[in-house]
């Protein structure tokens, strides 16, 4: 081999690596669950205005943008958290992901109070109309993913006051931050279909 062929040739050091399993999993977790949503997003536009009784999403539904706002604001506080972990900002990671769980709480009891007021003062529940069946399944989906990344991001704050978490957790951090910004992706297109599109 030539000296000139011999340079061409990249270092090993440069050879590509699978990505870690954990990596991977999460991966196909979330390719999973955007299957799954869009299954049900589907369905409700397909189910859009074929109710042959009331309520409808225009009569009963407000835009809840505070909660919106809450949500979305979470993926950029849990971002901070994990910069400040990455610098090694033990205070700066447990005040922003402690902002992401409080921001987090707040859309789920958001999401709560919207029900109440559907359940109680239009008798809308999921066995009232089509609109009902495909309102509470799409949203309830939605808020069952919001309260385990919660879980989770409490478990992981609960860890970390009390020593547990280390520099070599950063990628399981990592992979909670990713869950978390799929679920408000996710809110994104359901804010659209359900409150935008679908009023």
């Amino acid at each position: 081999m030539t000296n000139a062929a011999a340079a061409t040739l990249p270092p090993e050091s440069a050879e590509w690596t699978l990505p870690s399993r954990r990596k991977i999993a999460v991966v196909c977790l979330i390719c999973t669950e955007a299957a799954l949503f869009t299954i049900f997003v589907v369905a409700y536009l397909f189910y859009l205005g074929k109710s042959v009784t009331g309520p409808s999403p225009a009569a009963e539904l407000e835009i809840p943008v505070r909660s919106t706002i809450c949500l979305l604001s979470s993926s950029l506080t849990i971002v901070l958290a994990e910069r400040a972990f990455r610098r090694e900002y033990t205070g700066g990671f447990r005040l922003w992901w402690l902002i992401t769980i409080l921001l987090a709480v707040e859309f789920l009891r958001s999401t709560a109070c919207e029900w109440q007021r559907l359940l109680t003062t239009h008798q809308l529940t999921i066995s009232t109309n089509l609109f009902g069946t495909t309102f509470y399944s799409l949203i309830g989906l939605h808020a069952s993913h919001v309260t385990v990344g919660l879980i989770l991001l409490v478990l992981v704050l609960i860890l970390s006051l009390r020593g547990h978490v280390e520099q070599a957790h950063a990628e399981h951090l990592e992979m909670l931050s990713w869950y978390w910004h799929f679920v408000d992706a996710v809110w994104v297109v359901v804010f659209t279909v359900v409150y935008l599109i679908g009023r």
